[in-house]
């Protein structure tokens, strides 16, 4: 990483799901679910209750108001991530995210920085498939000098050459340790490079390694002049803030910056799938092998061509946290419980992306287990669940639970503001978060088989295999 006291991500998701997921995992929501039926929520009730306005020059800001400590979370969100780039220029929005740190014609490099630690705050970013965020958590006094920095590179980086030559060992190294010497994360590119035909979902955010090599300054300058400007961001500031307050401030700094012409995100679109696919990776630092099957999926943005629509997302969310969100799903209990067959088994499924998302069951064997068993169990699961369908009494409990998480989420200072931030920057509006509760509350049991059955049912997928190298 640039610095060492920093932990930049290359593969950040804080979305409406995700981030009330991961709450799921952090926090014990049994009690609550017992007590809060999805049903009894009112429609007129949000998550994050925000407030909102638009700069003159296109920037959108939203305030997030939590009066209970006085400090504020910082975001500026940018409508670019590494779904964005050119062809051959994998990595160019990641590297670009390094270098914002680096210096501006009024900020020398490390200034940045340095002004944040001396007034006892935190700083990060992310680069994700579709979007770039960075942020800063300060006491609110402090506020305005965090958005007139920001807004400072917004326009006015520096791209020296030695310090991009500087970040560019870094970025190699930081690809190093997190995917060419994980063999997890080497399969997991190999996947998306196979499930993706077209969509440039399929090349990872970090960037192909020999192409990162080849980035100069013109892409790194080109990528920036023109994703980088106030009408492709959105400012989110959660805290001990009011938009009263806020609103002069965001005049004082961001609004300056002179307003640019409208940026149309133009993405080749996914063709439909007609045929099945097999990743196998063999290597000698596997210590323990998986399995997975990933299918195509909608997002809540995006249909599936000649499969299924973007209708399906909020039931697709309800199916995967009932056969596989944790330790209670029925994957889980049949083949980790009951069984036996398998150390950890389950689901992914994402609704948040702008383009298509994928639903994935995934497997580890227990030892002396077989991969053609396991998958065997596997392939007997979700044939089962074509069959029979989910029942209604599942549904209504991952409900409950879901609504569980979207109350906890309020107690947070950042969720609000990253939630919100990754919505707004990947084809999704404010209203989208604040009704999800009610949204998946209203999903029924005949929707969610319909969608299984959708995404499924006799649909091309690609399966994942890692396993030791002398494995047979």
């Amino acid at each position: 990483m640039p610095e060492t006291k920093m932990k930049r991500a290359s593969g950040g998701v804080f979305s409406i799901n995700s981030v009330f997921r991961f709450l799921a995992n952090s926090l014990t929501f049994t009690a609550l679910a017992v007590l809060i039926s999805p049903v009894s929520v009112k429609a007129d009730h949000g998550v994050f209750n925000p407030k909102t306005f638009t700069l003159s020059n296109g920037m959108q800001v939203v305030v997030i108001s939590n009066h209970r400590v006085p400090v504020v979370s910082h975001m500026v969100w940018y409508k670019a991530g590494s779904a964005d780039e050119l062809p051959g220029k994998s990595g160019v929005a990641h590297f670009l995210e390094h270098l914002m740190f680096k210096g501006t014609h009024k900020l020398p490099s490390g200034e940045f920085s340095k002004t944040v630690a001396r007034v006892g705050g935190s700083e990060n970013a992310f680069t994700s498939l579709d979007y770039t965020g960075y942020y800063q958590n300060v006491a609110v006094e402090h506020l305005e000098t965090m958005m007139r920095m920001e807004a400072d590179r917004m326009k006015n980086l520096v791209f020296d050459p030695r310090e991009v030559e500087t970040e560019r060992l870094v970025v190699l190294e930081e690809r190093s340790q997190r995917t060419d010497n994980n063999p997890s994360a080497v399969l997991r590119e190999h996947v998306s490079s196979v499930l993706f035909l077209n969509h440039p979902y399929r090349r990872p955010i970090i960037g192909w390694k020999h192409e990162i090599q080849d980035l100069n300054v013109n892409d790194l300058q080109a990528f920036y002049d023109k994703w980088y400007n106030p009408g492709n961001a959105v400012l989110v500031v959660a805290g001990d803030i009011t938009l009263a307050l806020l609103k002069p401030m965001a005049e004082r700094t961001y609004g300056k910056i002179p307003s640019s012409a409208t940026i149309q995100r133009d993405r080749p679109s996914e063709p439909p799938q007609k045929a099945s696919r097999q990743v196998v990776l063999k290597d000698a630092r596997v210590r323990q092998a998986s399995w997975s099957r990933s299918f195509l999926a909608p997002s809540q943005t995006t249909s599936i061509s000649g499969g299924a629509g973007q209708e399906h997302s909020y039931a697709l969310e309800v199916l995967s946290a009932v056969i596989g969100g944790g330790t209670t799903s029925q994957i889980y209990r049949s083949l980790v419980v009951d069984q036996k067959l398998a150390v950890s088994a389950g689901t992914g499924y994402n609704s948040d992306p702008q383009g298509p998302s994928q639903f994935t069951f995934y497997a580890s064997p227990t030892l002396g287990v077989s991969m053609k068993t396991l998958e065997k169990a596997m392939e007997r699961e979700i044939e089962t669940l074509l069959k029979d369908g989910i029942a209604e009494e599942e549904i209504a409990r991952v409900k409950k639970s879901m609504f569980a998480q979207a109350v906890y989420a309020r107690d947070s200072l950042s969720t609000g503001a990253m939630t919100i931030g990754s919505a707004l920057s990947s084809g999704k509006s404010i209203t989208d978060v604040e009704t999800w509760p009610h949204l998946i509350a209203n999903v029924t049991v005949d929707q969610v088989n319909a969608a299984a059955h959708a995404v499924l049912k006799n649909r091309p997928n690609v399966t994942a295999l890692l396993q030791r190298e002398d494995e047979k």
